[in-house]
């Protein structure tokens, strides 16, 4: 670096990005800066350069820098700076001490780590220090890369790896191999290693008798609850197999069970079916929660959790790499927790590769009138929460509800200001002494009321 470099850096004030220390007296508290600084984005650290930006410099000799190096080698894992000596015109000298993020994070200073806060050092605490070092082990030996041992390419599901390549080539995510060889065609995906198979063919392509026996964290479930509680289900089924059958299976039970608003189109009067939930946005949930949880929690699952007044995905494991709910929202990097299932994903066109997937989830929803999608960790689970744009009738208000009685439900919500009961009658297709019973019986349930007299009188939804 040269002075005018030192100047301009100066100008921009102390940051995240850079620090001023007065002299390399202050070398101790700088160690917690650098420290902090490797286990975020980088930065430098000034010698020489008062808080307040006055350039001041200092005298430097060979027995300064080696202080400043001994207090250097303090920090853990060992680290490699670059160091310039800047000459001012005074004579005096800055020191600038430069890292960059480092490689195997968290970094320690006399066996404390530290995290930097805009142009702070705080220490890390314990929680976050053991998050980052998972992620660094992770980083170097994932679950999914390890070898499945005993596990061939009979045990595999051969057509499943067909419609994988076969989709994967019509997309144009994959050049033809020329070959629909099994080995060589996991071989292609990166899913072989020293010729034994990798756990992400397994849980990619594995039959399901013998993932239920091995590898049981391979596990949907499904459940459909009367209310917006736990307390009682309408349906409850769990599912082993790989994942792209377990992804089908998700898929066919969200559109057994979702119920469909029909409306008619002005003008064309056709009839249109619109889903509660927009489908697309519910496949991407889905597939990243298949391709982001963490399979080595041994009794983990994905499971698809249907509520009168939400819907919820959830999947094992946590968030990483310093993302947030927020952050996902956002436009960020992708960096899947196991990228040997997202490529796989990716290729057969299941999930975008660029950090998009939630930011289109909040697309969709958006464009259907929903409300953005809520992410959550709890529990050891990372849920993604959707809520409805429109009224939905309750499976059960003292006594369980109609079909026909959720529909007149379903059509008096749909007019803000009431809704005349021979309305109701040519809406829903009853007979009208069966559509006076039901008003009757739900206004007895408190769901609806009457405004006005006589034949202006019309049906209402009560307030929740």
């Amino acid at each position: 670096m040269d002075l005018e470099q030192i100047q301009s850096l100066v100008r921009q004030g102390e940051s995240e990005l850079i620090e001023f220390k007065k002299t390399s007296g202050e070398r101790r508290e700088a160690m917690h800066t650098l420290c902090a600084m490797l286990n975020h984005r980088g930065g430098r650290v000034l010698f020489g350069v008062a808080p307040d930006g006055q350039i001041l410099g200092q005298q430097v000799s060979d027995h300064t820098v080696e202080e400043i190096a001994q207090e250097i080698q303090q920090i853990e894992p060992s680290i490699f700076p670059q160091v310039d000596r800047i000459d001012l015109p005074s004579g005096r000298q800055i020191i600038a001490v430069h890292v960059t993020t480092g490689p195997n994070r968290p970094y320690s200073y006399k066996g404390q780590a530290y995290r930097r806060v805009g142009n702070t050092s705080p220490k890390m605490s314990r929680e976050e220090y053991n998050r980052i070092l998972i992620e660094r082990f992770h980083g170097e030996r994932r679950w999914e890369s390890e070898s499945a041992e005993g596990w061939t390419v009979a045990d595999l599901d051969g057509d499943e790896l067909t419609r994988t390549i076969d989709e994967a080539i019509q997309r144009g995510r994959l050049s033809d191999p020329g070959t629909r060889d099994p080995l060589e065609v996991l071989r292609g995906f990166g899913l072989v290693r020293e010729n034994q198979l990798v756990r992400a063919a397994v849980v990619l392509f594995g039959k399901e008798t013998r993932l239920e026996r091995e590898f049981p964290q391979c596990l949907l479930r499904v459940a459909k609850f009367q209310g917006t509680d736990k307390t009682e289900f309408l349906d409850n089924r769990q599912f082993h197999g790989n994942t792209f059958r377990l992804l089908r299976l998700a898929e066919k039970f969200l559109r057994e069970s979702l119920p469909i608003a029909g409306r008619v189109v002005p003008d064309l009067f056709a009839r249109k079916d619109d889903p509660l939930y927009p489908p697309v946005a519910l496949r991407e949930a889905l597939a990243n929660a298949f391709c982001h949880r963490d399979y080595s929690i041994g009794g983990g699952s994905v499971g698809v959790a249907i509520y009168d007044d939400r819907l919820e995905i959830t999947s094992s494991g946590t968030l990483h790499f310093d993302l947030t709910a927020d952050k996902l929202f956002e436009p960020h990097e992708s960096l899947p927790w196991n990228p040997l299932l997202a490529r796989v994903f990716h290729r057969r066109g299941i999930i975008e590769s660029w950090g998009r997937g939630t930011i289109k989830m909040a697309e969709l929803a958006e464009k259907a009138g929903m409300p953005r999608p809520e992410i959550e960790v709890a529990s050891g689970c990372v849920v993604v929460r959707f809520r409805p744009s429109r009224y939905i009738a309750p499976q059960r208000v003292m006594n369980a509800l109609t079909s026909q009685q959720r529909k007149i439900l379903e059509f008096i919500s749909s007019r803000r200001w009431g809704v005349a009961r021979g309305d109701i009658v040519d809406a829903v297709g009853g007979s009208p002494l069966s559509i006076r019973d039901d008003l009757e019986k739900l206004r007895s349930y408190e769901l609806v009321f009457t405004y006005g007299h006589g034949r202006g009188a019309v049906w209402m939804l009560c307030s929740p």
